[in-house]
């Protein structure tokens, strides 16, 4: 069985502190923000809700049934953590079937804020972004000073664009599903849960040519043969390379050892892609409350919130899992 690191390097130096991570759902709270208004009209019902210790497809088979519909019939823009208080938007095709009491999906755990309606369902990814608010808890550094100038930099400056760890599955268990797939012909009833695992496989892909370029202290530089206005990388799929130059050389030769790979996501239908190697937090800020240290900080979907945090401080994560993400 193979073993997939997902330990990566980091840009901004040393691990200078440890903080307690997710004691309690209110230590991570994020707001999807879709970035337009439900127009009020149309076939499917928009939910907004808020829930704590609750992920994100049990609140879709609570709402699928209460409206006596099927679960795919129940949109949503990305899975957020169930250890944490989230507010993220539902869609519910109910084109002619009259309306439930929406009020009925109010628990301790799950709190309706609105509804409307719109024209069309809600896709992966589809929001414009997430705001975080995190809170470590018992913060400690040998140098207050020191460890707010890292956080300032990591906000001006930004970090790696790494996936997160939950990309990957619960002690990479994605990845070795992929490599049963991509390497051992492993066949999948499931499209779905394939997809997922393909998508695994291409950010791992990723995040090898983005560690690279960090440890070749160029992951925030224009590279010759770049197409894209801000540094990028590959997820790999079928088609003609994206790059040219040195860019395609750099790539080649940081994805060496995963040829096979590459092979089987080609062969898989998907397409090349890029993604931006720097993430940069928008409205960041920081607040200490004694040995407490808040962030407030607002991400893109698909950027993962650990990719911040993984720059200055070693995590005692409480919530037993992996990570966060933007989704």
């Amino acid at each position: 069985m193979t073993d997939f690191s997902l330990e990566f390097p980091r840009a901004h130096g040393a691990l200078t502190a440890t903080a307690i991570f997710r004691a309690q759902p209110e230590d991570f709270q994020v707001d999807e923000e879709l970035g337009y208004v439900p127009s009020g009209s149309g076939e499917h019902v928009f939910l907004h809700v808020c829930k704590r210790g609750e992920n994100t497809a049990w609140v879709a088979g609570k709402i699928a049934e209460l409206a006596g519909v099927n679960v795919t019939d129940v949109g949503y823009c990305g899975r957020k953590d169930r250890h944490a208080v989230t507010a993220q938007w539902f869609s519910v095709y109910l084109p002619k079937a009259p309306e439930p009491d929406w009020t009925l999906l109010n628990t301790e755990s799950i709190q309706l804020l609105s509804v409307s309606r719109h024209q069309t369902k809600l896709r992966r990814g589809e929001h414009q972004q997430n705001n975080f608010v995190i809170r470590l808890r018992n913060v400690q550094t040998d140098d207050r000073s020191l460890l707010q100038q890292k956080i300032d930099s990591i906000f001006t400056q930004g970090v790696p664009n790494y996936f997160g760890e939950q990309r990957f599955g619960l002690g990479g268990n994605n990845l070795q599903e992929a490599e049963a797939i991509l390497v051992g012909g492993k066949r999948y009833r499931d499209k779905q849960k394939r997809g997922l695992m393909l998508s695994a496989a291409r950010s791992y892909l990723f995040n090898q040519v983005l560690a690279a370029r960090v440890l070749a202290n160029n992951w925030a530089n224009q590279i010759d043969g770049e197409i894209n206005p801000n540094p990028s990388g590959p997820l790999w799929g079928r088609g003609r390379p994206l790059v040219s130059g040195a860019l395609l050389e750099l790539e080649q030769n940081a994805l060496a050892d995963w040829a096979a790979w590459c092979d089987g996501l080609e062969h898989a239908g998907l397409s090349q892609e890029r993604r931006a190697l720097q993430l940069i937090p928008r409205n960041a800020r920081s607040v200490w409350e004694g040995d407490d240290l808040i962030l407030y900080f607002s991400l893109d979907a698909g950027e993962f919130a650990t990719a911040i945090l993984h720059e200055f401080a070693v995590l005692q994560n409480q919530s037993f899992e992996p990570t966060i993400s933007s989704v």
